[in-house]
């Protein structure tokens, strides 16, 4: 299914703030395909890697994923990188005027 033109994502706007808003003291917008969230996330769990399956594998960090209501763990795994990659830079929550957002992990 492929979203597009502006009133696709003010609906999908409209939803997640209903979504965020279910919740006292919680809200979120979206603006632009970017959901931003008005509280922090919580603090990274301490993950346990164990041994890499294999050879050239690399560890993605776990992170905290907003569910439209609350943050909620996925939990880090070993992944072989994409052809002609190597490195994996971790996705990351930011903070700006407009509240906490998302930036992607990939592939370097």
């Amino acid at each position: 299914m492929r979203y597009s033109g502006p009133w696709t994502w003010m609906i999908v706007g409209t939803l997640l703030g209903v979504a965020g808003s279910a919740i006292p003291g919680v809200e979120s917008t979206a603006e632009a395909g970017v959901v931003y969230v008005v509280r922090a996330p919580p603090p990274d769990r301490v993950e346990v890697r164990g041994e890499p399956p294999g050879p050239g594998v690399v560890w993605v960090p776990g992170y905290w994923a907003w569910n439209g209501a609350d943050f909620t763990w996925t939990p880090g795994m070993w992944r072989a990188p994409e052809p002609g990659f190597r490195t994996w830079v971790p996705g990351h929550w930011r903070h700006d005027r407009r509240g906490w957002f998302w930036m992607e992990g990939h592939w370097r």
